[in-house]
């Protein structure tokens, strides 16, 4: 078997508490003796929704953060005067540019930004000053363009590229006038760029065709940088000369648009992940930063709002794995659970003969509540500690299927509606006042499903599979049904969505007799019988199933509660005994590492 250290090219160490990590240190393993968790440094980038644009657009210009973006001028149906403002979760109405312009640049922040060039109809040298309300009028650049790009603040503004003609000129603004800065090496327009006017950076464009092009710019003079894996122009960008963000754009007319991200470390461009939308004449914000960058507006085949949300973090991820708890006060197999992993509840079940014991779980030790009023096991379950709900199940001797259903507050049971069809080893979930039972068995596996609204059950729709010892999990209008038995062990998963189940991921491994937690996006599964008893743990995520953490002691039988993230296993039989045994499930737990992180 491959090792980790093949793998990786470094062994997991096992440390007494975290190390100082970097950057560079992604993908490192560690085990902390100390806690009992397996971590390791991951680096997570995506791309995500943000607030839409009031008014769709494309060729507007760009300024600002992620969290105080800026979007000014564009093109509609006409050319536009109009200016937003983003707060990090929508858009709102700022003051109007005095000329109404496209395919201009921006530069600077939310509260002092900067628009200069473009074109109303006719190419133009104007530049406005923003003040976080209105614009006012700034010194004309010494040469008009269009399709130019920019970057820096409002007082140590940079403008470059451009025109008609693919421009090698650059400019630089002090907050007044502009005067000549270096040329660019290769003249281009429709070019993206980010920084600072003495550490600027401009990349990709049109010289004729797509450009590849990245220049860097000390405040001189322009030098040639690493070339972008994806030659295109009418791309946006953002942050520094040595950590920069390209997306989108298009490569060659009349083909499609790009949803493409690359990130600059100041010498090579690497693909990153990828736009939800691809689209060209878009802008972009994020001063200063790849790590909160920000896409707005642009081309599809018609002018879009969207706006998207770039963020890359690095964290430490927290392995999932088991734990022990607090022992029951008495061991029992074919039992329910209810509540949390901090306020748990298990009732019912059968030891040496069957019980009605009920115990509550404050996160550390089980104490006795109150008992049901019928001793029964392979009952099912739901609800919460204080609002408890227990169904069906078996009377022992003689075998007797029970349809009785009893309510928990916190102290003490009462009755409640008797359920259409008396079953056993049935799955539950839901609320005590909207309840779930569905399958069981009778004299066979049933597919029944009933709704129970705090007094009586309605027939609900059936399983696609009828079967029997089995779990379930979420909550009556979003049930998951997982696992079980029919003749043989199943590893079907059915969703409910309050009238009807639907094929969901089968488990991974098919087994009866299991656990379960969790909701129907983001469900637990635990424990259990194939042939032999098992400890497998599998997480599901509203499609399919993935390993987990093993639990600690394989088992069947088991009672189970809690959410994907902190589920509680608790009793079962081992094979040789009824256990008492209780474990906590946790994660996997992923944090920003900022705590512990230092910058290479």
């Amino acid at each position: 078997m491959t090792t980790y250290n093949e793998l990786a090219g470094f062994r997991v160490n096992y440390l007494s508490s975290d190390p100082t990590l970097n950057s560079g240190n992604e993908g490192q393993v560690w085990y902390n003796s100390t806690s009992g968790q397996l971590k390791s440094l991951v680096q997570i980038k995506a791309w995500s929704a943000g607030g839409n644009l009031s008014t769709a657009r494309y060729q507007l210009a760009g300024a600002g953060t992620q969290t105080e973006g800026l979007a000014f001028g564009g093109l509609t149906t006409v050319v536009s005067n109009a200016t937003e403002e983003y707060n990090g979760s929508s858009w709102a109405t700022g003051g109007n540019l005095g000329t109404s312009r496209r395919l201009l640049a921006g530069a600077g922040i939310q509260t002092a930004g900067l628009a200069f060039g473009g074109t109303t109809g006719s190419v133009t040298a104007a530049t406005e000053e923003y003040d976080g309300s209105a614009w006012t009028g700034g010194g004309n650049m010494g040469t008009a363009r269009r399709g130019l790009s920019g970057c820096g603040t409002q007082t140590a503004g940079l403008g470059f590229g451009g025109s008609i003609s693919p421009s090698t000129q650059t400019e630089e603004y002090d907050g007044s006038a502009w005067t000549a800065g270096g040329s660019l090496n290769t003249g281009r327009a429709y070019m993206a760029g980010c920084g600072i006017q003495t550490s600027g950076l401009a990349f990709g464009g049109e010289t004729g065709s797509s450009s590849s092009a990245t220049e860097e710019y000390n405040g001189t003079s322009w030098t040639a940088g690493g070339s972008m894996n994806t030659a295109r122009r009418a791309l946006a960008g953002g942050g520094t000369q040595t950590a920069a963000l390209g997306f989108g754009g298009y490569s060659t007319v009349g083909t499609s648009n790009k949803n493409n991200t690359e990130e600059y470390d100041g010498s090579t461009w690497l693909n990153s992940t990828a736009m939800t939308t691809a689209r060209s004449d878009l802008a972009g914000a994020g001063l200063g930063t790849t790590k909160a960058g920000l896409g707005f507006g642009g081309y599809t085949t018609t002018a879009v709002a969207n706006t998207e949300e770039f963020t890359s973090s690095i964290n430490v991820t927290t392995a999932a794995a088991w734990a022990s708890g607090g022992n029951l006060a008495t061991a029992r197999q074919s039992l329910a659970g209810a509540g949390t992993q901090t306020a748990g509840l298990g009732m019912g079940g059968y030891s040496t003969a069957q019980t009605a014991a009920t115990e509550e779980y404050d996160g550390s030790a089980w104490t006795g509540g109150g008992n049901l009023a019928t001793a029964r096991y392979g009952l099912g379950g739901a609800g919460t500690q204080t609002a408890g709900l227990g169904f069906g199940g078996i009377t022992y001797p003689p075998i007797v299927n029970q349809n009785i259903t009893e309510e928990y507050d916190g102290s003490a049971w009462t009755g409640g509606g008797n359920m259409g069809t008396a079953r056993r080893y049935l799955g539950g979930c839901g609320t005590q006042t909207a309840g779930l039972a569905f399958g069981g068995f009778t004299t066979v596996a049933v597919n029944n499903t009933e709704e129970y609204d705090g007094s009586a059950w309605t027939a609900g729709g059936n399983l696609g599979t009828a079967r029997y010892r089995f779990t379930g999990c979420g909550i009556q209008t979003a049930g998951l049904a997982f696992g079980g038995q029919t003749t043989v062990n199943v590893a079907n998963t059915e969703e409910y969505d309050g009238s009807a189940w639907t094929t969901g991921g089968n488990l991974n491994t098919a087994r009866r007799f299991l656990g379960g937690a969790g909701t129907q996006t983001a469900g637990l599964a635990f424990g259990g019988q194939t042939t032999v008893n098992s400890n497998a743990t599998e997480e599901y995520d509203g499609s399919a199933w993935t390993g987990g953490g093993n639990m600690g002691t394989a088992r069947r039988y088991l009672g189970g509660c809690g959410i994907q993230t902190a589920g509680l296993a608790f009793g079962g039989y081992t094979g040789t005994a009824v256990t008492a045994a209780t474990e906590e499930y946790s994660g996997p737990v992923t944090a920003p590492a900022a705590s512990i992180l230092t910058t290479s």
